[in-house]
């Protein structure tokens, strides 16, 4: 998968992209991350990115001849995304993760900046997507949280790929609790199911502890998880 950041601060992205399992991914050419910015497709001396709103307001928006100009610059694969990082788009999930990194050959991400951007640009997007519903200073934070999730789900970044299919929102539940060595520590022991060697009835147990951690956690995804179950899902 290529994904191309357009973003006014390359910069943000040298440290994580060069860490943990998504340095490892990357270095192993399972993606490729190409940052764009879009100051370098401006036209004035100042290399201006940023202008007064019409109709007056606070703040300054991204013009769109920058963005327009960088996304234009990139390479065109089949199977392509293109994302604005926006407080008003859809909030990121598992399920949108998942998608991306089965069916995308390029994600195309956005950043938006200062009061965000102008609509035109939009003429650009397929997709909108928010990190949640609040206001960060810069589109970049959602877009490293939107290139990790999707990477980590890519064959080949994770190593034990079955560990996936475990997790927190995996078919709409949370993750059950999870226990390592010492069995007793400060008076709290590791439930005495896990130290069974049932692996059946472990399972069972897990199962069980997923379903009333989200029903007490995530109300929301609780009843996400009945409609699946009644479906057939």
């Amino acid at each position: 998968m290529r994904i191309d950041i357009v973003t006014l601060f390359p910069d943000f992205f040298s440290s994580p992209l060069r860490s943990g399992l998504l340095g490892k991914a990357l270095a192993k050419n399972i993606a490729e991350v190409v940052l764009t910015n879009p100051r370098d497709f401006t036209q004035d001396k100042h290399h201006r990115v940023d202008d007064e709103p019409y109709g007056g307001g606070v703040g300054m928006l991204m013009k769109p001849e920058p963005i327009f100009a960088a996304v234009e610059s990139l390479p065109v694969r089949p199977q392509r995304e293109v994302v604005l990082m926006t407080p008003q788009g859809e909030t990121m999930h598992q399920r949108m993760f998942q998608s991306f990194a089965l069916n995308c050959s390029q994600l195309v991400i956005i950043c938006g900046h200062y009061e965000g951007v102008d609509e035109r640009v939009l003429n650009l997007v397929t997709r909108e997507i928010s990190l949640g519903d609040f206001v960060l200073t810069c589109g970049e934070i959602p877009a490293l949280t939107l290139v990790n999730g999707v990477i980590r789900l890519l064959p080949g970044t994770v190593g034990k790929e079955e560990s996936l299919k475990a997790e927190s929102f995996e078919a709409s539940l949370l993750d059950y609790p999870q226990y390592t060595r010492p069995p007793l520590f400060r008076d709290w022991a590791v439930p005495e199911i896990l130290l069974s060697g049932n692996h059946q009835a472990i399972a069972q147990w897990r199962k069980a502890q997923q379903i009333e951690r989200t029903r007490d956690r995530r109300p929301d995804l609780y009843q996400q998880w009945l409609t699946d179950e009644e479906d057939g899902k």
